[in-house]
């Protein structure tokens, strides 16, 4: 796990802890989560090289931002919601191109 993502996992429940947070989106924290696991399992088979994976990364951790940001204010409206889906759908289909792209990560 990243240092940036051990941090923002240790702030959202900081935050969540205090009450903060007034409406949780546990289908959004799958969603990320189930991502987490395709580019962990993209670079395992060799389907993701290093490079690939950083990006889609740092792509996983916007998406964590702009969540944390709809629920800042303690209601996630539906055009957050809306906002939020847009950017993990557009992360899941990089993580599908990256994987499915010609380069690969190089044998050991």
């Amino acid at each position: 796990m990243t240092q940036f993502k051990t941090l923002a996992i240790a702030a959202a429940l900081s935050i969540a802890s205090i009450g903060v947070f007034a409406q949780a989106t546990p289908r959004v924290d799958q969603r990320q989560a189930n991502q987490d696991t395709r580019i962990d399992a993209g670079v395992a088979s060799g389907q993701l090289n290093a490079h690939e994976a950083n990006r889609l990364n740092k792509q996983q951790n916007h998406a964590a931002e702009v969540e944390a940001k709809a629920k800042a204010d303690g209601t996630v409206t539906k055009a957050e919601r809306r906002h939020v889906g847009k950017v993990e759908n557009r992360t899941s289909e990089n993580i599908r191109q990256q994987k499915h792209d010609a380069q690969t990560a190089p044998k050991p």
